[in-house]
């Protein structure tokens, strides 16, 4: 076999890297995948054709009875073109050069991190990722050409399923968002209906109010009819010198009687 090639990024169809698939034509059951390189990607293409040439050489010597073929079969095809039984090639194939690769053992299959995909729905046709291939020379039932060997696979991204399927999603559509409640509405309460109108109250004649309360007028007292009899007019007190007795004359010169 020739150097190991890694793609850049391809779009696989075809896809049996889980499990391995008969060949139509008889032979051991493989695990293969077709690949979709866009014919923009020159770098891989260009590895492609130096290496599909290697192998035409190494063929000769090895494969091939010392002659190269007259018209060798060579694994990778214009999708623009014709398939080699002159079918047209998909509406996927446009623009991109196909191939298909296979091997009796089981590639490694991992996602971009490099983390292995058990799921065997996680890669498939029409997902992109990246394959490493290598080609060799071989000579079957008198068909004489260069094969492609597969060996890893890693899925980059998702894509649009080929095969003529459908997904549940394209079947059914986008989920039915889940019916959400009713926003709350607040009640609108009516004005309350006005009750007809109560009979008029009897209009009660107003009590008669109380007089207001009058502080009573006080005359002024009657003056006693007669005057006081007007007190007496005390003067400073007049002394008069009372005549004083004349003293007694004592008696026998002095002598008390007895």
């Amino acid at each position: 076999m020739s150097n190991t090639i890694v793609t850049g990024e391809v779009r696989l169809s075809y896809v049996n890297v889980f499990e391995p698939r008969a060949n139509q034509n008889g032979g051991d059951p493989k695990f293969q995948v077709t690949v979709l390189l866009p014919k923009s990607d020159t770098v891989t293409k260009a590895a492609i054709d130096r290496e599909i040439q290697a192998e035409l050489q190494n063929g000769v010597a090895t494969k091939f009875g010392g002659q190269m073929p007259a018209m060798p079969a060579i694994p990778i095809h214009d999708g623009d073109g014709v398939r080699p039984n002159g079918e047209p090639f998909g509406e996927e194939c446009r623009g991109c050069w196909v191939f298909t690769a296979s091997s009796k053992q089981r590639p490694e299959v991992v996602d971009e991190n490099l983390q292995p995909i058990i799921s065997p729905t996680a890669v498939y046709s029409g997902c992109y990722g990246r394959v490493s291939i290598r080609f060799f020379a071989y000579n079957q039932a008198g068909k004489k050409g260069i094969g492609c060997g597969l060996g890893n696979v890693q899925k980059l991204r998702d894509g649009e399923p080929l095969g003529g399927g459908s997904t549940a999603l394209q079947d059914f559509g986008a989920p039915a968002a889940a019916p959400q409640p009713a926003a709350y509405q607040q009640p609108q309460y009516a004005a309350p209906t006005q009750p007809t109108a109560y009979p008029q109250q009897p209009q009660y004649a107003a009590q008669p109010q109380p007089a207001a309360y009058q502080q009573p007028q006080y005359a002024a007292p009657v003056q006693q009819a007669a005057a006081y009899p007007q007190q007496q007019q005390y003067g400073a007190p007049t002394w008069e010198p009372q005549a004083q007795p004349a003293p007694a004359q004592p008696y026998n010169n002095g002598v008390m009687p007895f």
